[in-house]
């Protein structure tokens, strides 16, 4: 049985229709922390790649709607936070919008001085290289500088609309 479609070859693709496909994507789940001049400031972020060995490069897609996002891309670093599988409060804290998301939270700093969080997986201290703005996201290039393990039994994927843990 050959692949099905949903959209001709050719035919313009409605957002929804690429979601639908891209649900079936596992995508790792990571909350992005900033320091920024104003305090703290982090988001959940679905899209985080790696980009290069060598040099050590990331990346991260951020939607350009983000508010969090507009005060953290001034900070010259961020971090990058692997949520562990029981952390799935923590994803929706930071994927929620017009709250103080660090609020009753207790955190550590990276070296570079950027919140990470309790419990998670991994965390990686990034120094931005580029942004570049890639249809309705941008699309952050980031040095790591630093990074470390934590020792979570599992990890947090996205998958077909739904937070799972994975071993």
């Amino acid at each position: 049985m050959g692949p099905t479609s949903s959209a001709p070859a050719g035919a313009r693709i409605a957002p929804a229709v690429l979601r639908g496909v891209l649900r079936e994507v596992p995508t790792a789940v990571t909350v992005v922390t900033a320091a920024t001049r104003l305090g703290p400031a982090g988001l959940t972020v679905g899209s985080f790649v790696s980009v290069s060995l060598r040099p050590p490069l990331v990346g991260v897609f951020i939607d350009e709607k983000s508010t969090s996002w507009r005060e953290m891309r001034t900070a010259p670093t961020f971090a990058v936070n692997v949520l562990a599988g029981d952390q799935q409060e923590l994803c929706a804290r930071f994927a929620s919008s017009g709250t103080d998301k660090f609020a009753g939270l207790s955190y550590g700093t990276s070296p570079s001085g950027n919140p990470l969080l309790p419990g998670a997986a991994a965390w990686l201290d990034c120094r931005i290289e580029d942004v570049r703005r890639l249809g309705d996201h941008d699309f952050v290039l980031a040095r790591v500088a630093a990074l470390g393990t934590a020792s979570a039994g599992s990890s947090i994927v996205f998958h077909r609309g739904t937070l799972r843990a994975i071993p």
